[in-house]
């Protein structure tokens, strides 16, 4: 009975833990194994694909392969993402076998997109303010370095180096609006020539001279040493006169300077032989003095003291009597000067419009009178498109003129302004209205647009009336 019994013991130890219980036991430990080995599979994928440290990919060949679904990238957060290089970007950790799909990527990538714009664009739009602040501080400067240099300066210059090529040739001869230094005009020429802002605003503020002031700074021109070598061939006994000069004008037109006159050519040909700088003088012996005695030089030696006479006190008396008594005939003369303007007006036939209750103002041409009956008129080019008030076009050749030129326009104190819109300047009394400015007209004034000339008149006594009933209104 006890044998029987381990037998059976024996046989279900034998059964169980031999074959069985190994057999389970072996089939856990695969389990766990293969569990390990898929933690370990996620933790790779998640550390190498998607993870803490972003793996970079890249390729050695010159033209890149195509992305496909599984590397999209969404080329807006390509450009305006401005995070920190090498900052980890945080993604989820996706376990094998649950791949997403790629109409799941996108709907990820479009939802990343949409969370991260509004922080971006948060961060990106100061960078515009600071470039247009410092846009703004460049005129600033610009302007500070062209307060001293006037266009007729910088026109002086020009053509001073052109004549003689040496800039301390110009800055000893040319005599300039105000004092410059040696370095400022060397610093002056070089900003002309390679500074494209300087240049271009004295470029334009140049343009912008009146054809008068352009033809005197031309005739103060320095002498090349072509023109002076020529002037030289003159003999100093000889006495030219102006035909001779005229002459060596025509013969060399491209030697001398386009504004030279022969008046401007027999005055240096005198401070030549001053200076004993003719070919002719060469030969002959300077003065034994050390330095040729000119006309200022004399007028320092005499001394003014030896030339004064004693005071003669009944001279005096009747000089004083001569100025007292010319100037009781002007105070009658500026009395009378109204009558006599009538009489004048009357023989030549320029006199003053006869204003009517209506009329303010008249801008009266050679050819054209142009009444202005209300408080604002425009003046300029009339076109089938735009009509203005005041068509210029009438008094001659306006096709310089822009549509709408300028604009007059009366004050309740009285007083009329005229404002240029146009792109060439107004000349109102020779003084230049650029564009965009205002200046104030006068009764006579003359205003010039483009080679045409008008005279404003203004209604005197309308105004004064207009004056007073402004007064009245501001007492009220």
């Amino acid at each position: 009975m006890d044998k029987d019994v381990k037998a059976d013991i024996a046989a279900a130890m034998v059964g169980g833990p031999g074959v069985g219980g190994m057999a389970s036991q072996n089939r856990s430990e695969d389990e766990e194994s293969t569990g390990v080995k898929d933690v370990k599979r996620t933790a790779a994928q998640a550390f190498s694909g998607g993870g803490l440290v972003p793996k970079r990919r890249s390729s050695s060949r010159s033209i890149k392969r195509k992305k496909f679904d599984d590397e999209l990238v969404e080329s807006s957060l390509a450009k305006s993402s401005t995070r920190v290089k090498g900052q980890p970007v945080i993604e989820p950790i996706r376990c094998s076998g649950t791949e997403p799909s790629s109409n799941e990527k996108k709907k990820q990538i479009s939802k990343s997109t949409t969370s991260l714009t509004p922080p971006l664009t948060m961060v990106m739009a100061p960078s515009p303010i600071t470039k247009r602040v410092k846009k703004s501080k460049q005129p600033l400067q610009i302007t500070k370095d062209l307060g001293r240099w006037k266009p007729t300066d910088d026109l002086l210059l020009i053509n001073a180096v052109l004549q003689t090529t040496d800039l301390t040739s110009v800055h000893l001869g040319v005599k300039f609006s105000c004092r410059f230094t040696l370095r400022e005009i060397q610093e002056r020429w070089y900003a002309l020539l390679y500074d494209p802002v300087i240049s271009k605003l004295a470029w334009q503020a140049m343009r912008q001279l009146h054809p008068e002031a352009i033809a005197a700074i031309q005739s103060k021109a320095l002498f090349s040493q072509a023109e002076e070598a020529l002037l030289a061939k003159i003999s100093s006994n000889s006495q030219p006169k102006l035909e001779v000069f005229q002459d060596l004008l025509n013969k060399n037109p491209s030697v001398f300077y386009p504004s030279r006159t022969a008046k401007s050519l027999l005055v240096h040909w005198q401070l030549l032989k001053q200076y004993y700088l003719l070919d002719d003088q060469s030969v002959q012996p300077l003065p034994k003095a050390d330095q040729v005695l000119n006309f200022s030089d004399a007028e320092q030696m005499v001394d003014d003291a030896k030339l004064k006479d004693s005071r003669d006190e009944v001279l005096e008396h009747e000089l004083m009597v001569a100025d007292r008594h010319q100037k009781r005939e002007i105070k009658q003369l500026e009395q009378e000067l109204p009558r006599w303007q009538v009489l004048v007006d009357s023989i030549t036939g320029m006199n003053s419009p006869d204003f009517d209750n209506q009329t303010l103002a008249a801008l009266r041409g050679r050819m054209v009178r142009y009444l202005m009956r209300s408080r604002e008129i425009t003046l300029g080019r009339a076109t089938k498109d735009k009509q203005i008030d005041v068509d210029l076009s009438l008094e001659g050749p306006a096709w310089k003129i822009s549509r709408q030129q300028g604009v007059i326009k009366l004050k309740n104190n009285g007083d009329f302004f005229i404002a240029n819109e146009g792109r060439r300047p107004i000349y109102i009394d020779g003084r230049p209205v650029l564009s965009g400015n205002k200046w104030k007209l006068n009764n006579n004034s003359v205003l010039e647009i483009a080679g045409l000339r008008f005279v404003f008149l203004i209604n005197q006594e309308l105004i004064s009336l207009i004056k007073a009933e402004t007064a009245k209104m501001n007492q009220q």
